[in-house]
Order: C-alpha cells, then sequence, then structure tokens
C-alpha cells in the first residue's frame, strides 16, 4: 500500500510516520513545508490512502488559516481529480470547526470541500475532529496548552493560567496514531458523520499544571506518579520528552558509613519502595524485624547469605544469594533477618519494601538473628 501523508513533519505527521513504519508499511509519501510541490503530482496519482495532516495553527495573519486549512486541502483534492484516484481520503480537522474563529471557520471550510469532493467522485472520506492532542514532539508555543506547560516547567522557565478551571479535553498521540491505522484499515471509529479517537481525558487545566509540577517535583522526592492513571501515565512519557537534554540524569542521596551504602531509588504511595543496598565484605546488615512490613531482596553482584529467625524460636534459616543468579527472596514478616556479604568484592542487593518509610512508624525492631 502506498501512503501520503501531507504535514509529514509536523506534531501527529511525524508521529504517524514512525508508527507506520513500525508496523511495516515501507510506501510512504512524505510531504512537508519543504517538499518540492510537483511530488504532490506523483504522490497524488500512486497513492493508495491520504493521510491529510498539514494545516495552520497560529499563522502571522489571519488569511494564512483559510490558505494554509482550505486552501492547500482544494489543491490536494483536485490533484486527486486530475488523476482520478479516488482512494479514501482522511483529514484532521478540529473540534473548533463549529466556532465563529478565524481558525474554526477555515477548518469547516475544508470539511466542506472534502464533503462535496467525496459526493462529486466516490470517494471515501473521513473526517476527524480533534480536541487538543498531546506527546512527545508537539511544539511548545504551537500544538497545545500541555506542550508550552510540558515545556517551560522542565526547562525552568514561568508559565501563565488566566483560569484554571478552564476543562480540557485531550487525545494522546498514541491513542490517535491507533486510530488513524486503524482507519485505514478500515475499522474506524465513526460516530454518526464523523470520526472519533475513542479515548478522550477531561481534566481541568489547574489539575494539568498540578501534575506537571510534580513530575519536576519527584526527582526530589523520588516519588513516582500514579502510573495506573492512564492521562498521568501518558502526561508523564509527555512531560519527559520535554527535558532538556543535558538534564537527564539527577542523582540520588546515598547513605554511606564503613560498611557500605543505603540508596533510596524510587518511591510510590501504593506500591513501596525500591532501594539499592551495598555491603562491604564481611559485613553484616539488618538484625531486625517488621510486624506488618515486608520485603523482597534481589542479589545482583557478589555473594552473601541472608539469615532468618521466627522472633520466638532459636531455629536460624539460611539462603545463599549470589549475582550469578537471580533469585529473590521474600522477607516475612514476624521473623528477625540480616543480610551477610560472604565474598571478597561489594554485594550489590536490590531491596523492595511494600511501603515508603515512615520516620514516624518505621515497623522496625531491632532483634539479633
Amino acid at each position: 500500500m502506498k501512503i501520503l501523508v501531507t504535514g509529514s513533519n509536523g506534531f501527529i505527521g511525524k508521529n504517524l510516520i514512525a508508527e507506520l513504519k513500525n508496523r511495516g508499511y515501507k510506501e510512504i509519501f512524505e510531504y512537508g513545508r519543504e517538499t518540492e510541490e510537483e511530488c504532490l503530482d506523483k504522490y497524488c496519482k500512486e497513492a493508495d490512502f491520504v493521510f491529510h495532516l498539514a494545516g495552520v495553527n497560529r499563522p502571522k495573519q489571519q488569511s494564512e488559516f483559510m490558505e494554509g486549512n482550505y486552501g492547500l486541502t482544494t489543491t490536494l483534492l483536485d490533484t486527486l481529480k486530475k488523476h482520478k484516484n479516488t482512494s479514501p481520503v482522511m483529514i484532521s480537522s478540529s473540534t473548533q470547526s463549529e466556532r465563529d474563529n478565524p481558525y474554526g471557520e477555515s477548518k469547516k471550510a475544508a470539511e466542506n470541500i472534502l464533503v462535496e469532493y467525496s459526493k462529486e467522485t466516490g470517494a471515501k472520506v473521513l473526517i476527524y475532529r480533534f480536541p487538543n492532542v498531546f506527546g512527545k514532539w508537539s511544539k511548545p508555543n504551537y500544538n497545545s496548552a500541555v506542550a508550552t506547560f510540558c515545556y517551560n516547567i522542565a526547562h525552568e522557565l514561568p508559565i501563565q493560567v488566566n483560569d484554571t478551571s478552564v476543562i480540557m479535553n485531550l487525545v494522546y498521540i498514541d491513542d490517535v496514531l491507533n486510530e488513524l491505522i486503524n482507519a485505514m484499515e478500515g475499522k474506524g471509529n465513526k460516530v454518526d458523520e464523523f470520526y472519533e479517537v475513542a479515548r478522550v481525558h477531561t481534566i481541568t487545566l489547574g489539575e494539568i499544571v498540578d501534575l506537571i509540577y510534580s513530575f519536576k517535583k519527584s526527582r526530589g522526592n523520588i516519588l513516582v506518579p500514579d502510573m495506573s492513571d492512564p492521562f498521568i501515565k501518558k502526561l508523564y512519557s509527555t512531560y519527559l520528552s520535554f527535558l532538556p537534554e543535558d538534564k537527564f540524569s539527577y542523582e540520588l542521596k546515598m547513605n554511606v558509613d564503613n560498611r557500605g551504602s543505603f540508596t533510596e531509588f524510587i518511591k510510590t504511595r501504593d506500591r513501596g519502595q525500591v532501594s539499592v543496598n551495598i555491603s562491604k565484605p564481611g559485613i553484616t546488615k539488618g538484625n531486625h524485624w517488621h510486624h506488618t512490613k515486608n520485603e523482597k531482596f534481589l542479589v545482583v553482584s557478589g555473594k552473601g547469605v541472608i539469615r532468618f529467625r521466627k522472633v520466638d524460636t532459636e531455629e536460624v534459616i539460611e539462603y545463599s544469594v549470589s549475582g550469578d543468579k537471580m533469585e529473590v527472596v521474600d522477607i516475612p514478616t514476624g521473623y528477625t533477618h540480616n543480610i551477610e556479604n560472604l565474598g571478597n568484592e561489594d554485594m550489590v542487593t536490590i531491596m523492595w519494601a511494600n511501603e515508603p518509610f515512615d520516620q514516624d512508624r518505621p515497623d522496625t525492631y531491632y532483634l539479633k538473628v
């Protein structure tokens, strides 16, 4: 299948082309602002499906709305008609097409000419009225408020929010891509006369801003966002795509003494926390037990032994551990336990606890194994 994508250098276009290639589509005609005009003639002659994503969002002059949204659509359809190519045409419109503003009017005009084109030629047309689209590769101060907020907060620039109560309807780029490719394959989500992305996220502007600021703070408090929430998961991925390239990494606080070190890596509100423990040769750590807190130990480097003793018995249980064998050891409640490095090099242990450490309620009681 030969696929024409207009607006190939734009936010949705770049993502769509990347995903089409991921799925094995090889003959993709990319038409963007820098493409020579005569290429459009060749592409319209050969295309089996057209994704018309080119358009204007924020021009310098209002007249450019109609030129970029209606005018280019007219050129595209006229070229398809010239070659008697009635392949399906998908157009990226907007929920603003019903509003009385230059942008909405230009989108509505493009929709109308596409409908007339379908009546005249019999070609299938698929009109998508997208709400705000967010995700990686979007442009700040152009594509969406989400892109602007993510960019500015990641780069420590100020943001301006006039009304935090404004309700936003958003669709995520991956959901958009899935829908568009489904539509090309004959499985589009048609609702009445238009096509829609099924999953729309509704949230206030203020909530979006608060979330993005919490993402920035998470490097300090090492608290991972709630990835069980689909919108938070998608927004966090979007935020990370705007990190400055010299700020991908961040330091953690290492608690170091003559025994080695202990470093908290990540915390969650409902899935506990993960830490990295380094023990020097011959060192034993632990000798405590918990009422409710439970842990999992995974030695990834070095070798040692984990010992257990039920608090009301004298029997000691031993588990040999080594970085040569990826084996998780559960630390049950009610058992005092320790871990000893039996090797000649540092022993590195990944430790998970079912709850973040609470200094006021540590649930940790000293008792030698």
